[in-house]
């Protein structure tokens, strides 16, 4: 085996083992809140030692800025699929939602989504990383709109984008919590408030289905 391979095969491995410590903390800040859960509890829900995680974040607010980041990467990979076509933009919220109500997201988690905007109320660090990660998905939002706009033949002004980008993350976001506060809400309901939000939003021939 060459040095590369050897060095390819330990940056996975330490990759791998980074994720594993992420899903843990995930898990305990949903269950216990960040503030009670400890690095010792991470450590056992990941079932390691509190040791070997300290080899790989140096805080709990290390892990939470991580966690932030790769909600950033999993929204932006979101709209990558939604840019090249692959991915009805209703299906895919309808998606998401049914998984919050289930807690079975393979994006963030609601309880979590709601610890983190909860500390960044308290630690300006956790604010900062919060509000870099919210410009990029909107910056990239903005664009994806524009784009699809354009491929209409109705161009939009800066404005009109950056209002419908304001109006779909609202919506959004708001659904993150609504699956908390109504878990029973039924799919048809749901269909029925994004078709009317994203023949705002979208042209419609994007929008649906």
């Amino acid at each position: 085996m060459s040095a590369e391979d050897r060095r390819s095969k330990a940056e996975a491995r330490c990759e791998a083992q980074r994720q594993r410590i992420l899903r843990a903390a995930r898990r305990c800040f949903v269950d216990s809140g960040f503030h009670a859960a400890s690095m010792a509890s991470i450590a056992e829900t990941a079932d390691m030692s509190a040791g070997l995680i300290y080899r790989y974040f140096e805080s709990k607010n290390a892990i939470m800025l991580a966690i932030i980041q790769q909600h950033l990467d999993e929204v932006q990979a979101d709209i990558q699929r939604l840019r090249a076509g692959k991915e009805a933009v209703a299906s895919h919220i309808m998606e998401r939602f049914v998984g919050w109500q289930r807690n079975q997201s393979a994006s963030l988690e609601p309880g979590l989504f709601l610890e983190i905007v909860a500390l960044a109320t308290r630690d300006p660090q956790v604010a900062d990383a919060l509000m870099a990660a919210d410009r990029r998905i909107h910056a990239e939002l903005g664009d994806w709109l524009r784009r699809a706009w354009q491929a209409a033949d109705r161009p939009l002004a800066q404005a009109e984008v950056a209002e419908r980008v304001f109006v779909l993350r609202c919506f959004i976001e708001g659904l993150i919590v609504r699956a908390i506060k109504q878990p029973d809400a039924g799919s048809e309901l749901l269909r029925a408030s994004l078709e009317r939000l994203l023949a705002h939003v979208l042209p419609v021939a994007r929008a649906n289905p």
